[in-house]
C-alpha cells in the first residue's frame, strides 16, 4: 500500500497513510489491532485531523508562547538530547567474531540447557476409561487417533501433543511419570488433579550447554551491553572531572 497516499488535508496540512501507521505503531499492539480495517483507518485519520485542528487553534491563541509550554518544551528537548547523546556514545560499538567466541568459552555456564522432553497425552475422567483406551492402543489404535477420539484436553486436535517442556512445567504426578519414561513408551493411566492421563514420550533432551550458534544472538547482546556499560562509566567519569557534581543522599 502506498504510504504517501493522502487521506485528509487540514488547512493545507496533509495527513497520509504513513501518518496513520506511525500513530498505530505508538499504540499497544492489542489496541492497534482493533483499527486494522478500512473503518479503523478512517477513525484514526479523523483523530489525526482533530489533533491538527487543536494544534491550529493553539497556535492561533498563542499557546506556544505560554511560559508553561516553553518550560515543558525545554524539558522535552533536554530529555531528547540526553537520549541522542547516549545513542551517539554507543554508535560505533560492535563485537567481533573472536570476542564472541572468547566470551562464549569463558561463560558457558550461562548457556546451560535443562533436561527437556516432548510428550503427548490423552486425558479422561475415570481410570476405567483410561484403561480401556490403553488396551485399544495396545491392540493397534494409534496414540494420535486415540487422543483425537477420546481426550478431553484441547491438545486432542494435535494428537495429544503438548510440545516440549522442562521440569516444573506440569503437575507433579504427570511430570514424574513422563520424565521416567523411555522415548516411544506409552504409559499406564496416571492420575492427577485433572483426571487420568495416558502419556507418550516423543523425544528427550539431556541437560547440557547450548552450542554457540544457538545462543550467538544472546552472546552478542550481552557483550554489547557490557561494552556500552564500560564506555558509559568511562565517559561519565571523565565528565565528572570537567563538571561539578554535588550529591545530597
Amino acid at each position: 500500500m502506498d504510504q504517501s497516499k493522502v487521506l485528509a488535508v487540514v488547512n493545507g496540512e496533509k495527513i497520509t497513510q504513513q501518518d496513520v501507521y506511525a500513530f498505530l505503531n505508538g499504540l499497544d499492539p492489542q489496541v492497534a489491532a482493533q483499527f486494522q480495517s478500512p473503518q479503523g483507518i478512517e477513525q484514526i485519520t479523523e483523530e489525526l485531523a482533530n489533533q491538527e485542528l487543536l494544534y491550529l487553534d493553539a497556535v492561533e491563541k498563542g499557546l506556544d508562547k505560554d511560559e508553561a509550554f516553553e518550560i515543558e518544551m525545554e524539558r522535552m528537548k533536554k530529555n531528547a538530547l540526553k537520549q541522542y547523546a547516549m545513542h551517539r556514545l554507543f554508535d560505533d560499538i560492535n563485537v567481533t567474531e573472536d570476542e564472541i567466541a572468547k566470551y562464549y568459552d569463558e561463560h558457558k555456564e550461562h548457556f546451560n540447557t535443562p533436561e527437556a522432553i516432548r510428550a503427548s497425552h490423552i486425558l479422561v475422567k475415570t481410570e476405567k476409561e483410561a484403561k480401556d483406551i490403553f488396551d485399544e492402543i495396545e491392540a493397534g489404535l494409534s496414540f494420535e487417533d486415540a487422543a483425537n477420539k477420546y481426550s478431553s484436553c484441547p491438545s486432542k486436535d494435535k494428537g495429544g501433543d503438548l510440545g516440549e517442556f522442562t521440569r516444573g512445567s506440569m503437575v507433579p504426578e504427570f511430570e514424574k511419570a513422563a520424565f521416567e519414561m523411555e522415548v516411544g513408551e506409552v504409559s499406564q493411566p496416571v492420575e492427577s488433579q485433572f483426571g487420568y492421563h495416558i502419556i507418550k514420550v516423543a523425544s528427550k533432551k539431556e541437560p547440557g550447554i547450548s552450542a554457540l550458534e544457538e545462543v550467538k544472538g544472546k552472546v552478542i547482546e550481552q557483550l554489547t551491553g557490557l561494552k556500552q556499560q564500560e564506555r558509559y562509566l568511562d565517559r561519565t567519569k571523565e565528565l565528572k572531572e570537567k563538571y561539578k557534581v554535588e550529591t545530597y543522599y
